[in-house]
């Protein structure tokens, strides 16, 4: 079963859409927008009738997420309230516990969490035909805990290795390249991001499962104000998180 896109500039590079389930990562340096090209799937998902949980780790709230989709993709993330289940990350946090109908807290640094943070998600979405679509970005931001680096990276790839979801997650590879790495290899799908002046975002897929795919880079025409909102954004997270995580 393929998921069409229904993007011009996505359906150019995925003539076939993306194969689920399947996992999807976008790697790239930091600032160069990964996020808003995930946001595509995000969208197909949703208006294909699908579930998401949504661990976007910059964001402390989804608040930007529904702006850039709402601008970019045409999707109110409000009419699918009950189809979204986001996940609000807390390295102190010792239980994963529910903050509202829509939102759960979990200390995603922990490897034993994940298992737990989406199964209580699931288990207050709805039921799907397409499944569960999990969306997380920033997520090399859990790679700066001395403690947790190897093992959390050892649980991502196992993710990244599980066929029962769709996941599509984004990692920077400005800092932990060798690790990351580990995490490209595991995918089923592998997608590249870079930046050039000024301000235009280009990608370029470098593996896709069970699907054709175009190997030209394509240039995503994302808005230039856009891009510098959500650069803003994820530099002001790392200012605060990359310290914090650091000495857990």
């Amino acid at each position: 079963m393929n998921l069409k896109i229904n993007i011009p500039w996505m359906d150019e590079l995925l003539p076939e859409g993306l194969a689920i389930p399947s996992s999807t990562i976008l790697s790239g340096p930091g600032g160069t927008g990964k996020p808003l090209v995930e946001f595509a799937f995000v969208a197909a998902w949703l208006k294909s009738g699908g579930t998401l949980i949504a661990m976007p780790l910059q964001y402390s709230n989804p608040k930007l997420m529904k702006t850039a989709m709402r601008k970019l993709y045409d999707v109110d993330l409000d009419e699918y309230k009950k189809k979204i289940i986001y996940v609000q990350f807390d390295p102190h946090a010792e239980k994963c516990k529910k903050l509202n109908e829509n939102t759960i807290i979990a200390n995603l640094l922990k490897p034993d969490k994940w298992n737990k943070t989406l199964r209580i998600a699931q288990n207050n979405l709805p039921n799907s035909d397409l499944g569960n679509m999990v969306f997380g970005s920033a997520l090399n931001l859990l790679l700066f805990s001395p403690t947790y680096r190897d093992s959390i990276l050892k649980k991502l790839v196992q993710l990244a290795n599980d066929s029962s979801k769709t996941y599509a997650f984004s990692v920077s590879t400005s800092a932990f390249s060798e690790q990351i790495k580990k995490l490209e290899e595991g995918s089923d799908n592998l997608m590249f991001t870079r930046m050039e002046k000024p301000m235009q975002l280009f990608l370029k897929i470098s593996r896709m499962k069970e699907v054709t795919f175009s190997k030209q880079e394509k240039k995503v025409p994302i808005p230039k104000n856009m891009l510098l909102e959500i650069k803003k954004v994820a530099e002001a997270t790392r200012d605060k998180r990359i310290p914090e995580i650091s000495k857990i």
